[in-house]
């Protein structure tokens, strides 16, 4: 059974710091490329982060660079989101996402994961 469950998140004051984690199961999580999204009450959810396979590269969202860092344990099944410099309009639900590709000649397939979230409120 497929399982991402997140955790870390909380109430934290403006310019504070949150770590969030992903814990995977349930498939090979080192082929999957990783991500963590948010959304906001009455907003379009927004993909915050992303890392390839291997930590090859990671890639951002403009309103979190320098901010926040993306990382993964292949090891511990886990991706991790360090947030840092927290604003109020970083207040979100934040979501993992687990997502592999799998071409075969003429085919593919695509495995979508996703975890239920975890909340982050920036409020004084």
């Amino acid at each position: 059974q497929v399982q991402l469950v997140e955790s870390g998140g909380g109430l934290v004051q403006p310019g504070g710091s949150l770590r969030l984690s992903c814990v995977a199961s349930g498939f090979t999580f080192s082929s999957y490329a990783m991500s963590w999204y948010r959304q906001a009450p009455g907003k379009e959810r927004e993909l915050v982060a992303v890392i390839t396979t291997a930590g090859g590269s990671e890639n951002y969202a403009d309103s979190v660079k320098g901010r926040f860092t993306i990382s993964r344990d292949d090891a511990k099944n886990t991706v991790y989101l360090q947030m840092n410099s927290l604003k109020p309009e970083d207040t979100a639900v934040y979501s993992c996402n687990a997502l592999s590709i799998v071409i075969e000649g003429t085919s593919h397939w695509k495995y979508d994961y996703w975890g239920q979230g975890t909340q982050v409120t920036v409020s004084s």
